[in-house]
């Protein structure tokens, strides 16, 4: 019996909950999984520290999967941290490094012209669907693109991640070797999108080889691969990154 026949109205699904992919993970909870990790991506303010209790229950909530299951191994470790102390990890482990850097499009784009359009789509994926980031923050930001992928489903939400998976992977390659906890979170990310490509693997070893793409103009000197030297300055545009509210204190 039809909709029309029924006088109900059909039920609509969104098509940006659609996936067409034949080798999608599947995990129990994963707009959760994607929210929490999001969540624990971002930087460890007060409000992140208030909020420990709420992060507890909801990591404990999870339902069992592995990318659970690297959630709250990377949660017992890190929820030992002191606020001080965990501020301190953050600016060391994100801010500090080029190779450990949340902004996607750095690692497919650098520090090129291109990487400008690159952000001009994702504001413009973001408007589409009716997600409104914050305007003081990169629209390519990590914990922001895992929130929209928490909020549209995988088709096109995890769209953007796979779009950056060799990115992922020189980052997450980046924190195994500094063993922080921090890796736990990439590696529950990289169970969720699936068996990365030989292509993307061949990708990240490039980019860490090389490092990402430089505009000739106006550079001294292009920046060197990610293996071959690791400055500990801060990277990024300063309006995001080591601001007041990322100082360790």
């Amino acid at each position: 019996m039809t909709a029309a026949a029924t006088g109900r109205k059909p039920v609509a699904i969104p098509l940006f909950r659609r996936s067409k992919r034949r080798d999608l993970v599947e995990i129990p909870g994963r707009a959760d999984v994607l929210a929490l990790i999001s969540v624990l991506l971002g930087y460890p303010d007060e409000e992140f520290d208030s909020l420990r209790d709420d992060l507890t229950q909801a990591v404990d909530a999870l339902p069992r999967s592995a990318a659970a299951s690297l959630i709250q191994e990377f949660w017992e470790k890190f929820s030992r941290f002191e606020l001080q102390e965990a501020r301190r990890h953050y600016v060391e482990t994100f801010d500090l490094r080029r190779n450990c850097s949340l902004f996607l499009t750095y690692y497919l784009h650098g520090d090129t012209r291109q990487r400008g359009m690159s952000l001009l789509m994702f504001k413009q994926r973001y408007r589409a669907y009716g997600f409104t980031p914050p305007e003081n923050e990169l629209p390519d930001y990590l914990p922001m693109v895992l929130e929209f992928a928490a909020t549209t489903g995988p088709g096109v939400g995890e769209g953007l991640l796979r779009m950056h998976r060799s990115g992922l992977e020189v980052i997450r390659t980046a924190l195994r070797k500094r063993k922080t906890a921090y890796s736990l979170l990439f590696d529950a990310v990289n169970v969720l999108l699936g068996p990365i490509t030989q292509k993307q693997l061949d990708e990240a070893r490039q980019l860490i080889s090389a490092g990402p793409p430089q505009d000739s103009i106006g550079l001294e000197s292009p920046l060197a691969g990610y293996g071959q030297a690791d400055a500990n300055v801060p990277f990024g545009p300063p309006a995001y990154t080591c601001s007041e509210k990322r100082e360790p204190q």
